[in-house]
């Protein structure tokens, strides 16, 4: 039996599944729709395997956006390419947890998605619009490689525990995230490390509210096979 007060997902190939673009991601989505993939490739390649100049790629990633109305890529990136069963499960969580996003992608695709699910808070890198323009700015609120502090603080801010904290991620950035939370779930992992540590691996998010449920009474779930 466990406690659960939160449930907090990651967004790119979480949450929202863009495909074609690396980590099924919004910044790759993002890249494709602005008509800059092939340069912003170039800089995944470049800034990858860089733990610690992710404040560069990001800030690098933006600069490729500046002068592109926002208009441009919104009705390429949104409504938002969810994965199989998010809505449903939101629902049947909502009003029993705290619902919101810790991710280390489009901060305004992470807002869209907030909004249009009604979760409570959202976490995201910030680009820069000004008058229906990007800027070229970018700012790093969630590094990729740091999300373990970035729990740290939204549970500061938020009033929670990690240790009540439901989180559901997909990649082996999520896997400090995923350690420190009280019950880890998997969402059609990317990686087969993120099966070995995670509590449960999921292919539907339909089955998300069942788990949690049967941590919190401390019982066996009733889940689909995946």
């Amino acid at each position: 039996m466990g406690s659960i007060s939160a449930v907090i997902f990651d967004l790119d190939g979480t949450l929202v599944r863009y495909h074609g673009v690396e980590f099924e991601s919004s910044w790759g989505a993002l890249a494709a729709a602005a008509g800059v993939q092939a340069a912003s490739q170039a800089l995944f390649e470049e800034y990858f395997p860089r733990r610690d100049a992710y404040d560069d790629w990001v800030r690098a990633d933006a600069a490729l956006l500046k002068g592109i109305p926002f208009a441009q890529v919104a009705e390429k990136l949104l409504p938002a390419p969810y994965a199989r069963g998010v809505r449903e499960a939101v629902e049947s969580l909502r009003g029993r947890y705290r619902l919101g996003i810790l991710s280390s992608g489009v901060g305004f695709v992470a807002d869209w998605v907030k909004n249009d699910l009604d979760l409570d808070f959202a976490r995201a890198n910030h680009i820069e619009i000004v008058d229906g323009q990007f800027t070229g700015r970018g700012e790093t609120h969630v590094s990729l490689w740091s999300k373990g502090e970035a729990l740290r603080e939204l549970c500061s801010t938020e009033g929670l525990r990690a240790s009540e904290v439901c989180f559901v991620g997909d990649h082996v950035n999520d896997i400090p995230v995923l350690e420190a939370a009280g019950l880890a779930i998997a969402a059609n992992p990317k990686d087969p490390t993120l099966a070995r540590i995670c509590d449960h691996v999921i292919s539907d998010f339909s089955d998300l509210p069942n788990l949690v449920a049967a941590y919190v009474a401390g019982s066996t779930p009733n889940v689909t096979a995946n």
